[in-house]
């Protein structure tokens, strides 16, 4: 692009500092412009170790500020609207965490918004954007493992039980925060979207889920099981299994520098997986270089989209596990 991307971000916590500083400041398409921080005395620490992006001390005024295009949104869930809607009448184009909202109403507004306002509006999955994704969907393309039939997505870890992630009211959830990538690894790697979906889930006593099971039934026969939890050992992988063989991406949605790729092309218990290893790439400068590339060309381009669709999978699943009953089997089943 000719024209850098000047940025701005709303919050200066992890993922910021870990992330998307990194994903701006290295992207040869961007710029870093400004930061601004609710905790007083914080953003202007972190610009500090980060070039000469200017600090601002409200949110309102960093959107304003008219040096800025892009706005980077990394605050908690429920939050995500107020500052979508608020960067679309200033004509800036977003780049929001996950999941985009805290419910299907509040996302088709956001996207409505952004389109209304001729801006860009990118759900920030930074994983689809790696190299090592990109060339699976090529091979899932090429048929490499036959006909796809089965996506396993796991994702877990522990959190601590005062994290702001156990309080449903900020968009806290296990299916939220964490669920939300295997049900769009899903979507992505079946390019479609599905036509049955299943739930349960255990609860926390706030309300929101720490464990949860989601089964999904696509065209083409395909099915998808996902399971997500803050309860739980740390697993993070997808496994997709094809008529004639399989592709697993170990640490599938947080890779290391140099990323692993598994294909075992045939069905046999013989049949030994071949090891691909990237390049080392940082998945989060590849997010924002492709996202330029989106503001460039005037339209959200693939393998990017808006979070809308993902967001009625969440939020069906979430339903469902919240409402559901057991049977009298299930119940035996309970050791």
């Amino acid at each position: 692009m000719s024209k850098r991307i000047r940025f701005g971000i709303l919050g200066c916590g992890r993922i910021t500092r870990r992330g998307l500083i990194p994903g701006i400041t290295e992207s040869p398409a961007a710029e870093l412009t400004g930061l601004a921080s609710l905790r007083p005395g914080v953003a202007a620490e972190l610009a500090g170790t980060c070039g000469n992006s200017r600090v601002y001390d409200s949110y309102e005024a960093l959107i304003d500020a008219p040096d800025v295009d892009a706005i980077y949104i990394p605050t908690t869930g429920d939050s995500h609207r107020e500052w979508t809607l608020r960067a679309a009448r200033a004509g800036k184009h977003v780049l929001c965490e996950k999941s985009l909202a805290l419910t299907v109403a509040q996302a088709d507004e956001m996207s409505a918004a952004c389109n209304k306002a001729g801006v860009i509006l990118q759900e920030a999955f930074m994983w689809r954007h790696h190299p090592r994704s990109k060339r699976v969907k090529e091979l899932l393309n090429q048929g490499a493992i036959g006909e796809l039939r089965l996506v396993c997505a796991h994702f877990s870890f522990n959190v601590d039980r005062s994290d702001w992630r156990l309080d449903p009211r900020r968009g806290g959830g296990a299916v939220w925060d964490i669920g939300c990538y295997g049900v769009n690894a899903a979507r992505h790697f079946t390019g479609a979207e599905p036509e049955s979906n299943y739930a349960r889930a255990d609860f926390h006593e706030s309300g929101a889920d720490v464990t949860m099971q989601i089964a999904l039934g696509f065209p083409g026969k395909v099915m998808a099981n996902i399971d997500c939890s803050f309860e739980a050992a740390y697993r993070c992988e997808v496994e997709l299994v094809g008529t004639r063989g399989t592709i697993t991406l170990p640490d599938a949605f947080l890779p290391p520098p140099e990323a692993k790729l598994l294909v075992r092309r045939g069905t046999e218990p013989a049949d030994v997986a071949e090891t691909i290893v990237f390049p080392t790439a940082n998945q989060y400068v590849c997010q924002v270089t492709d996202f330029c590339e989106s503001i460039g060309a005037g339209t959200l381009l693939p393998p990017a989209e808006d979070g809308v669709r993902n967001m009625r999978v969440l939020e069906t699943a979430l339903k469902l596990a919240s409402y559901r009953v057991e049977t009298p089997f299930e119940r035996r089943m309970v050791f």
